[in-house]
């Protein structure tokens, strides 16, 4: 796996919900942006995958951007916002394995045929009944 840290920019605030007098004033939440354009790391065949497989967590100015506030220090949320890019990054360029095409084997058959069966015959009781079909 590639370490990125270099490459992020990390912005601190006050992290939100229950803490007391820390919360208030302590910025111990950490903000990563990681800007895959200017990244020396990847190759441009890379960044457009990054690009096409991130994107809903790519800004409008090109930024990959994860927060965490989650722990009571800055340092171990920094740590996990390398760590939170680092997946999604080695996630994004994981190459996916081809499905190899297999056909059902006898008892699936056989079972989605009982299901059919089953099916159809809990429709059949939901028509209207005719004095005749007896």
């Amino acid at each position: 796996m590639i370490d990125i840290s270099t490459e992020i920019n990390f912005q601190t605030t006050r992290s939100g919900g229950k803490g007391g007098q820390n919360v208030n004033k302590v910025e111990t939440a950490v903000i990563g942006s990681f800007h895959i354009e200017s990244s020396f790391l990847f190759t441009d065949e890379q960044k457009q995958i990054l690009r096409e497989k991130l994107s809903n967590r790519i800004n409008s100015d090109g930024y990959l951007q994860v927060k965490s506030q989650v722990h009571r220090t800055q340092l171990a949320n920094k740590e996990e916002v390398v760590e939170k890019i680092n997946q999604l990054i080695y996630n994004a360029l994981k190459k996916k394995k081809p499905r190899i095409a297999t056909k059902p084997n006898k008892e699936s058959k056989e079972k989605r045929l009982e299901w059919k069966k089953r099916n159809a015959e809990i429709k059949s009781h939901r028509r209207k009944f005719n004095p005749g079909d007896f």
